[in-house]
Order: C-alpha cells, then sequence, then structure tokens
C-alpha cells in the first residue's frame, strides 16, 4: 500500500478529501497518496505567514544561522531517503538524485553563513555646498511572506534556493511544490519541523493551478519566487499585482566550441549537458556551434559518446538517461522531433520513443525556426551547428527569445570575452557547459528566461528592500 502523504499548514499536519496518487514515471507503481490542500488551506497558510512575519523578521542573526545549519544537518542524515524519493517520484537517475540532496545540504549551510552577513553601507551626504556633516546608513529589511513556486524537475534544491535566504533574512513563506513531483517538499517540511524554525512560518501546500494563482494575486504575499516554464511565469506575474516578482524560466542553452576548444573534453561536457535526467533541464545543452574546421571531428567523437550513454532504470548507478516525468512529455518531445525532420533535419542519432522512455538524440541539418531550436525542448534532444567564426557562433546564439546561460569551449581569450561581452544571457560559462550551476553564484536569465537572480546572497537581496537613515553629526 502507498504511503499516506499530509501537507502542511502553520506546521500542522493535515489532510483533504481530494487525493492524487503521485506515480513512478519509470514503472508507473505508486510512490504515494497525496492530500490537496484546499483554498481554505491555502488561505490559512498566507494569514500563518502574516502573523508570523513580525516575530520571525525579530530573530538575530545568529538564531537564523542556527535554524539553517540545522535543517543542512537534518537533509544530511535523511540523504538517501530523499534520494530515493526523487528518483520514485520524478524519474530523475539516483546519481543526479544523490547529487542534488548534497547540493541541497550546500545550499542551506551557504544560507547559515550569508544570514550574519546582510550588511548595509554608510553614505557620506556632503556632496553639495549646502549640505554638511550628514551621513547616510542603509540596512536591509525583509519584505514578509514569500510564495516559492517550484518544478518537478529539481525538487529538493529549488526549494532550497527559495526558502532558504527567505529564512536567511526572516521572511515567511509558502511552499506551492510541482503537482507531478510534491513528496519530496514533505520531506522537507518535516526538516524544517525539526530546525527550531516558529511552526506557523512552516506551509507546504501540494494544491491545483486553479488555487495557486490565488496565492499570486493576495496582496498579503510580499514576493512571488516562481521557476518553471515561460508561459506560466509571466501570466503569474500579470496576476501578481504589486508584490515583488522573481522569475527563473526556461531555456533553449547554446553551446560554442570554438577551434580552440579541447575536443574531447568538449564532447564529454556537451554529452552530459544534453542528456543527464533525460534533458529534463532548463539549462540543459540543447544547441551545439561548432566551428567548421573541427564540425566533423566533433560531430564523429560526439556520436559516438552518445551511443554509450546508459538508457533505462534511474535506480541503477550508472543510468543517464531515465524517464520523461510523464508519457504526454515523451510524446511531445518526440512529435518536435518528427516535425524537425519534416521540415528537412537528419536525425543523427536516436530519434525513438518507448513509453515514456526517449532516447538520446542528436539532429543535423536544422534551422533556427524549428522548435526543436526555437523553443525549450525539456527533453533528451540536441542539435549540431557548423559555423564560420565566433562572431558566427554567437549571432546564432542570440537568435533566441531566450537567454538563461550559454557556454563556451575555447582556450582563445579573445573569443572568450567576446562570447562574454555579447552573449544576451545571464551566465556564459567557460570550457563547461551550460548546466553548470554552482548554489552561492548569481543564476538568471533575460528575455523570455525572466529577471531577478537566484543565488543566496543575491536573492537575499530580491527578498529584502534597503532603508535609509539620515543622521545630523
Amino acid at each position: 500500500m502507498a504511503r499516506e502523504f499530509k501537507f502542511l499548514v502553520g506546521g500542522e499536519w493535515r489532510e483533504s478529501d481530494e487525493k492524487v496518487y503521485i506515480a513512478n514515471p519509470f514503472n508507473g507503481s505508486a510512490v504515494g497518496l497525496l492530500s490537496l490542500a484546499r483554498e481554505e488551506d491555502v488561505d490559512e497558510a498566507i494569514r500563518n505567514s502574516a502573523e508570523i512575519f513580525p516575530s520571525l523578521k525579530k530573530l538575530s542573526s545568529y538564531e537564523r544561522s542556527k535554524i539553517l545549519s540545522a535543517i543542512a544537518d537534518n537533509i544530511d542524515h535523511r540523504r538517501k531517503e530523499f534520494a530515493e524519493m526523487i528518483t520514485n517520484e520524478s524519474g530523475k537517475p539516483i546519481r543526479f538524485a544523490k547529487g542534488e540532496v548534497d547540493r541541497a545540504v550546500s545550499t542551506f549551510r551557504i544560507a547559515s553563513e550569508e544570514a550574519s552577513r546582510i550588511n548595509g553601507e554608510v553614505i557620506s551626504l556632503d556632496v553639495s555646498s549646502i549640505v554638511k556633516n550628514r551621513k547616510g546608513i542603509t540596512m536591509r529589511f525583509p519584505i514578509g511572506p514569500v510564495v516559492c513556486i517550484t518544478p518537478f524537475n529539481f525538487p529538493l534544491n529549488l526549494i532550497a534556493h527559495k526558502i532558504a535566504p527567505a529564512i536567511a533574512c526572516g521572511n515567511p513563506f509558502i511552499i506551492k511544490p510541482a503537482p507531478q513531483a510534491p513528496l519530496t517538499s514533505l520531506l522537507l517540511g518535516e526538516t524544517l519541523l525539526k530546525s527550531g524554525i516558529p511552526e506557523k512560518a512552516v506551509n507546504v501546500v501540494p494544491c491545483s493551478n486553479e488555487i495557486a494563482e490565488k496565492l499570486a494575486e493576495d496582496d498579503r504575499i510580499k514576493m512571488l519566487s516562481f521557476t518553471g516554464s515561460a508561459r506560466v511565469g509571466w501570466s503569474l506575474k500579470q496576476k501578481a499585482g504589486k508584490k515583488k516578482v522573481l522569475l527563473e524560466l526556461g531555456g533553449n542553452a547554446a553551446v560554442i566550441v570554438d577551434h580552440h576548444a579541447d575536443i574531447e573534453h568538449a564532447v564529454e561536457r556537451c554529452v552530459t549537458g544534453s542528456f543527464a535526467h533525460a534533458g529534463q533541464v532548463c539549462i540543459k545543452v540543447q544547441r551545439i556551434y561548432v566551428h567548421k574546421s573541427i564540425f566533423k571531428q566533433f560531430e564523429m567523437k560526439f556520436l559516438e559518446a552518445v551511443a554509450v550513454v546508459k538508457v533505462g532504470n534511474p535506480l541503477e548507478e550508472d543510468t543517464v538517461v531515465g524517464p520523461m516525468i510523464s508519457l504526454k512529455e515523451a510524446e511531445r518531445v518526440e512529435q518536435w522531433v518528427k516535425e524537425a525532420v519534416n521540415d528537412g533535419a537528419t536525425i543523427l542519432w536516436g530519434g525513438k520513443r518507448r513509453g515514456s522512455m526517449m532516447e538520446p538524440t542528436v539532429l543535423g541539418s536544422v534551422n533556427p525556426e524549428m522548435k526543436v531550436c526555437s523553443e525549450e525542448i525539456f527533453g533528451p534532444v540536441t542539435t549540431l551547428h557548423k559555423v564560420d567564426s565566433i562572431e558566427h557562433a554567437v549571432e546564432e546564439v542570440n537568435d533566441s527569445r531566450y537567454g538563461l546561460q550559454a557556454g563556451i569551449f575555447s582556450n582563445d581569450m579573445n573569443a572568450i570575452l567576446y562570447a562574454y561581452k555579447n552573449l544576451e544571457v545571464g551566465g556564459v560559462i567557460v570550457n563547461d557547459y551550460p548546466t553548470f550551476r554552482v548554489d552561492n553564484m548569481p543564476y538568471g536569465g533575460v528575455k523570455d528566461s525572466g529577471f531577478g537572480r537566484e543565488g543566496i546572497k543575491y536573492a537575499i537581496e530580491e527578498m529584502t528592500e534597503p532603508r535609509l537613515l539620515v543622521i545630523d553629526f
């Protein structure tokens, strides 16, 4: 019998008559039976957050740091349970699920340190002849309740990236997890309740999208932090009213392989970046632009490496490509590949689907108008492109409505600097794939990839407001 999961409102475990089974994407087995939060539960979660805010923001840096450190320890002690839950409910291969748990522990530890580094500044205000002896002091103050809406592909660490900075600066939070993979967030809720945080501040409310929209609209909420698709993110922003909004949206991340690159290294990293977790990562390698002088060599080595990528049971340690999150999503990716082929693209490897399992697929002879190039495929499909120069490559990369991260493989500093200055993205990764992310770095995009930055220090800035004090000395 599947384990039953309740949701959390103000630290209290609740159940409802509306229940859903969460199924394993690989074999369809029931992972858990989940009670969904009702509209009245969500309204109470908002009320709890508003009521606890005055107390939470008064916690000292030491107290907030101690809470965050305890959360990290609690996750660390249950790392096996967390990793297996991530794999079972999302289909993420266990090797990557373990890595996500490690990252979540690190995210909370970084936040524990940053809680004591929320500093202000002293400003000299005697910059004109009519002002003398005045100084300005700025400090950062928490803004209030934060709604955290997260996707299925990182069901632990993407929540951590929202609630860890919120706790660090004294904001209460409400977690609305992805409907496809909500159970990991409830395991996290258990660890939060053991951390010393005021229970009223802990709200984990898996609910319908319609109820989630009310979270975005409610004026008692002071910030919406959303990670997910561009379509949903921009729609929620329109509903958010006057509250602050941080959007981490989709992408169709590109890699440039310059003729000065280490080809073997570029191939190795691009294969992992293309196909890990069945490509269900917003900064997965989707487009690869290779200099014409090395294109054939790169293509041959890349296809050889793709041929040995392990596809199968996500609980096996050497699996790279597991199932997609649902049959519907696998069918969508298959259809996009077929559309590209009908429009002239060539399948260089893969292209077949078996249930929710999609083969690692490499396409050539593509054009920018095809969905496999212009949209976020969010699946194990990568396109190869031949370019004449670094300028040509940058132009092609920028021919996209997205701009999250990009990678460049090159040992030519002039090419690297040209890419950095001219790529329209939030981050440029040198001699690695655009899928690279460390949890203290500023992370976010431009154009349809969203705005604002995560990474603990930077998210704290988003979740606080500077306040000025002017003193006549």
